[in-house]
């Protein structure tokens, strides 16, 4: 049987201006691709009728589903649901199901109701109502010439509520496709050119139903397998020895065979050693500890950060010699010892990590060179430290230094340093 495929659009001038970031989008096509639905398009549009209306029937011409998220709140500038409507040749009817559900909602909130509110509870009459627990714009569902049209809100938590609730079981059940699978490869601390150069050979000889992608990010290249055929156990057998082989040529460069974030991988590592650590923070702001701490269980193994940004909290908190920072400034390697050191002590963690550096020009540092990062960590008989030349804005800078933070962490555990 055919893949399925799909398309998405987002819908909100605020996404066009960048306004607000898109995560809508990525979120559903990780739900499908689980699915084994392939996504062909991705389409962010205004709020303008003629370009959702346009948009949906260029796409209903290449795929079977078309998911769409935004313009379905209250107010003037929503025009999806009409733009719907006038696209499905309906007429709006209002939903006593959701209705209620609005009287409901706003009584428990103790807010006044006013006609825009009760006017989400209007729907297309020929739409199959999907219904939105956690707020007031119902998604609505369509079927044209075989093809499934879902239109959902763009509030994030209001649109994976519905996607989870309704729209992924429908799916589950409407669509038997060909086996559609993929393996990753997380690498770090080398280019996709480096990678690819290594790998050409077995590049070349993949077979048409398998594709190899890089996905690169700051100093980190995340290489995946994606394959579709008939049969999902030869697929998985295929796609396990090409991960198998590419890893085994890059080899120093991977650091998973699972699509996890670094901070996730370490966690895993610390927590199933019992080991802790304990990060030392300047230039990055806490921002490394921002990361790990996102991970759930990060608890277990991640004691916390200390932001010492002056010289001052340097000294005060983690005890780097005030002699060392007027001398030498704070952007050198022995400043870094000194805080991988001192929260080692300080937080009574068996790993230490420090981070000193300069992201941008300014300050009272002229003498070291924009982008100059320096990082050490330690345990209690061993120090490693390690200097990098960054290139990039502040911005940029700061997250390519996170990234190789976390990475210079990872190698330490793995005693690869």
């Amino acid at each position: 049987m055919a893949l399925v495929s799909a398309s998405i659009i987002t819908i909100g001038d605020e996404l066009l201006i960048g306004q607000v970031i898109d995560t809508n989008s990525a979120w559903i096509a990780q739900q499908l691709l689980d699915l084994g639905i392939e996504i062909i398009r991705r389409t962010a549009i205004g709020d303008d009728k003629n370009a959702i209306m346009d948009t949906l029937s260029k796409d209903l011409q290449a795929v079977q589903l078309v998911i769409l998220t935004g313009g379905l709140g209250p107010t003037s500038d929503d025009i999806t649901k009409p733009a719907l409507c006038e696209y499905f040749n309906s007429k709006l009817v209002v939903n006593k199901k959701v209705e209620s559900h609005l009287r409901s909602l706003f009584e428990r909130r103790n807010i006044p109701i006013f006609p825009a509110n009760l006017s989400q509870a209007e729907v297309p009459e020929n739409c199959h109502v999907l219904f939105n627990r956690q707020g007031t714009a119902p998604g609505m569902l369509f079927e044209k010439n075989n093809s499934i049209i879902i239109s959902l809100p763009g509030v994030p938590h209001e649109m994976k509520g519905i996607m989870e609730d309704e729209v992924i079981p429908m799916l589950r059940k409407r669509f038997s496709s060909d086996a559609f699978m993929y393996r990753t490869i997380m690498t770090a601390g080398f280019g996709e050119t480096a990678i690819a150069e290594k790998i050409k050979d077995i590049e070349e000889k993949l077979p048409s139903h398998i594709r190899l992608a890089y996905l690169p990010a700051y100093r980190m290249v995340r290489l995946r397998l994606t394959g579709s055929g008939a049969d999902k156990n030869i697929l998985n057998e295929e796609l396990k020895k090409l991960q198998e082989a590419i890893a085994n040529r890059l080899n120093e460069m991977v650091v998973s065979l699972e699509d996890l974030p670094l901070e996730q991988i370490i966690i895993s590592k610390l927590t199933k050693e019992n080991q802790t650590i304990a990060l030392a923070e300047s230039c990055t702001g806490g921002y490394i500890g921002h990361r790990i701490t996102q991970i759930h269980g990060a608890s277990k193994c991640f004691l916390g950060s200390i932001v010492c940004y002056q010289y001052s909290a340097k000294e005060l908190l983690l005890g780097v010699d005030v002699a060392v920072l007027k001398n030498q400034g704070a952007v050198c390697e022995e400043v870094a010892k000194q805080m991988a050191i001192g929260v080692r002590k300080s937080l009574k963690s068996h790993i230490g990590f420090g981070i000193t550096g300069l992201l941008s020009a300014g300050g009272d540092d002229d003498k070291t060179p924009v982008g100059t990062v320096w990082m050490a960590v330690c345990d209690e008989s061993a120090v490693r430290t390690i200097k990098y030349n960054f290139p990039y804005d502040r911005i940029q800078n700061k997250e390519v230094a996170a990234n190789m933070a976390l990475l210079f962490i990872w190698k330490y555990i793995n005693h690869f340093l």
